[in-house]
């Protein structure tokens, strides 16, 4: 293959989307479709990638990076204006230049390698990959001549009954020599409904030329098909996580109900990982060989690690290392870490903290911008008091610290090692290491106060007095519920 460079068309807002965001950044499997679009034009060798925006210019150029360099099509006036626009960057060159929908996600590498192959080894001045589809609707229909060769494209809205009727469709994916293609488009005109210079009046004009136009239809009619509609973008999110999950399957990863498990495009799972039903796996989660995840597991953008589980939890942008439990409901927030065989149990919730190896947070607490030790065990309604209103500050606790149940550790503090904690203390103050640490009011018995308050209430009663609910925070010995 000789070398070529590709035209990306990602400008459009995709009025059928009904959206404010541009199509091209509609996600599918956890990407924006331009992605996909990108990744099959690098596969199939281009040697530059021009990315024609418009609509969302900087939420596409962020999308895009350093992959493609973007020209902005600042007033979207068709398919064939967008591609004028990648003229003024490609200067003299006047080679093969393969245009792309920026929607066409089912595009491969291979199937866009094939197209350039045959295009250059042709001669033609232009390659239209076409398909046959059950339902044409929303496609250019192909018009073929008395002996199957290509007459023009035409645009579903400028269709007549009949050429509607036809089920061969245009793919919106070219391949034209440049020299050719940029002298058809000044000739270009907007003689349609809308009122655009369409790229697809181009394979016109170079047939009035004489010029040579082939058509290709794909091998796989899904590789045609664009996205227009969300119905579209559902479809194709099925289809791509069909993939996915197979993919996943095939190397070595079960998946108990593969229908109920929702894995993004660049998520990766080792081998002998058991994913349970209702778990959803997003952006570059990583996850090692032998854990089990799910049921009911949400995980966005985050490292497991070999033999670890988690169960009914939510975890974004944490580590959980190896051996290592997590839930039932349970919720890391980013920056969590948990090292070798650390458990968090239910109704934890965790941020911006690292706790320890062999380390034990089993339920009903909270850790905020703290280090845990090894081998701590923090018990049930511990809390760290991080924030003062004003910022975050940091609590330390040592390796082989005991917190007993209910305790508050007021930051900045820091428990030294092998302390103790007693249960329903409030630590303002480092407890050295050995020491054990106890921060209680001083326990009080009124002998004879619930009779006295009894007897308080039935006289209220009696006398036409407030009643139930009417006694003073003091009669009532300051307690207000009943």
């Amino acid at each position: 293959m000789e070398e070529f460079v590709a035209i990306v068309l990602a400008a459009g807002l995709g009025t059928r989307m009904k959206s404010r965001i541009p199509k091209v950044m509609h996600e599918i499997c956890g990407r924006p479709m331009v992605s996909y679009v990108l990744d099959a034009v690098e596969a199939a060798g281009a040697t530059r990638v021009i990315v024609v925006v418009g609509h969302g210019a900087d939420l596409v150029k962020q999308a895009v990076g350093s992959r493609g360099e973007c020209v902005l099509q600042a007033e979207q006036l068709g398919t064939g204006h967008a591609v004028m626009k990648a003229e003024s960057v490609l200067g003299d060159y006047d080679g093969t230049v393969a245009v792309v929908a920026g929607d066409a996600a089912f595009l491969s590498g291979d199937d866009l390698a094939a197209l350039v192959d045959g295009h250059q080894e042709s001669g033609a001045a232009a390659t239209v990959l076409s398909a046959v589809l059950d339902d044409p609707t929303g496609y250019g229909r192909i018009i073929r001549g008395t002996q199957g060769e290509i007459v023009r494209i035409v645009e579903e809205k400028d269709a007549s009954p009949e050429e509607a009727a036809i089920t061969e469709v245009n793919s919106s994916i070219y391949c034209f020599s440049a020299r050719s293609l940029f002298d058809a488009l000044r000739d270009v005109a907007p003689d349609n409904a809308q009122g655009e210079y369409y790229l697809t009046d181009v394979i016109g004009i170079m047939i009035g030329r004489g010029l040579r136009v082939r058509v290709v239809r794909a091998r796989d009619p899904l590789s045609a098909r664009g996205i227009n509609t969300r119905v579209q973008l559902a479809e194709a999110e099925r289809i791509l996580r069909d993939r996915v999950r197979e993919r996943l399957m095939l190397s070595g990863v079960t998946l108990i109900d593969p229908p109920s498990t929702f894995i993004d495009a660049d998520v990766t799972v080792g081998r002998d990982t058991v994913i349970l039903p209702f778990t959803f796996l997003q952006g570059k989660t990583a996850i090692g060989e032998g854990c089990t995840i799910g049921p009911f597991v949400r995980m966005v953008d985050t490292q497991v690690a070999d033999g670890a589980s988690v169960s009914n939890a939510v975890v974004v942008e944490s580590t959980i290392g190896p051996g290592a439990t997590v839930g039932p409901y349970s919720f890391l927030r980013p920056g969590t870490v948990l090292e070798e065989r650390a458990k968090v149990g239910t109704f934890v919730e965790v941020k911006k903290s690292t706790i320890g190896k062999g380390s034990k947070v089993p339920h009903q607490t909270y850790l905020g911008d703290a280090t845990v030790g090894e081998g701590v065990n923090i018990g049930a309604g511990t809390i760290t008091c991080n924030y003062d209103g004003w910022q975050k500050h940091p609590t330390i606790i040592e390796d082989g610290v005991f917190i007993g149940s209910n305790s508050n550790l007021v930051a900045p503090v820091k428990v030294g090692k092998g302390a103790y904690v007693a249960a329903g203390s409030t630590i303002t103050r480092d407890v050295p290491e050995g020491a054990l640490g106890i921060a209680r009011g001083i326990q009080k018995e009124i002998p004879g106060w619930v009779q006295r308050r009894l007897e308080r209430r039935n006289k209220a009663e009696g006398h036409g007095g407030k009643g139930h609910g009417g006694h003073s925070s003091k009669e009532s010995g300051g307690l207000r519920n009943e």
